[in-house]
């Protein structure tokens, strides 16, 4: 839509500075080209530029973050800042998720590459130590470790072993050890945890390279970048 406004602006322009000149018009149409179409078209252009390579918005759709994030609430998401270094421990991320959808997803990185993961009685454990999580709405309901190369669920009815039919859990040769998250892959989690579809259901979100197996296996994948402001409603406003 921005390209096809600037596209407008631009023919505009031309037919404006190209057209004949009438007597005693003084070339008024250059001049309110000039004025008035320049300036929308290189603001045009910038913002495009900056959307493309450097930030875009992100609508909050659904209460997957809530209470962090609430639904209507407008992001910047930096899309530059991980060409320089991996995604932190606690980031909020927005990325395309291993399942059929045509929106990216929006969670909160808990778990990297090398980290060991287990969730018991309400309580995040990462590397063997209990998380801190002021931001959560509630603790988790289930429990799960991941273990023997896989993602092991228990909600209720005993640990059950994420599909890799229906879950993208890479192959053996690309973890590093069976208990050990696998290189270029991530543990998201919402921060409303029972009301989150995120790794606990659909396995792995990756950097880099292609997923491995589910619904999208083969299918590209990469992080769309970090969250770092709510910017409308204004007070909502404020640094992630």
């Amino acid at each position: 839509m921005l390209l096809g406004l600037v596209a407008v602006f631009v023919i505009a322009r031309v037919v404006l500075t190209t057209r004949p000149v009438r007597a005693g018009s003084a070339g008024r149409s250059t001049n309110f080209a000039r004025e008035y179409l320049d300036p929308f078209i290189y603001a045009g252009i910038a913002a495009f530029l900056l959307i493309t390579f450097v930030a875009r918005t992100y609508y909050i759709p659904s209460e997957s973050m809530v209470p962090t994030l609430k639904v209507g609430d407008v992001l910047l998401v930096n899309k530059f800042e991980y060409r320089f270094h991996a995604p932190n421990e606690g980031d909020i991320v927005v990325f395309p998720p291993p399942v059929p959808t045509t929106d990216d997803f929006i969670k909160r990185v808990i778990g990297r590459p090398g980290d060991t993961l287990r969730i018991k009685s309400g309580v995040v454990y990462l590397n063997g130590k209990a998380l801190y999580e002021p931001y959560i709405a509630q603790p988790p309901a289930y429990n799960l470790v991941i273990k023997s190369y896989g993602i092991y669920v228990d909600t209720g009815i005993g640990f059950q072993r994420l599909d890799p039919a229906g879950a993208n859990i890479p192959p053996r040769n690309e973890w590093t050890a069976p208990d050990r998250i696998p290189k270029n892959c991530y543990f998201m989690m919402g921060d409303n945890r029972n009301n989150s579809e995120d790794s606990h259901i659909w396995g792995f979100a990756q950097t880099t390279g292609n997923f491995a197996t589910g619904a999208e296996a083969g299918k590209p994948a990469h992080f769309t970048g970090h969250s770092f402001l709510i910017f409308w409603p204004l007070n909502h406003a404020r640094i992630l």
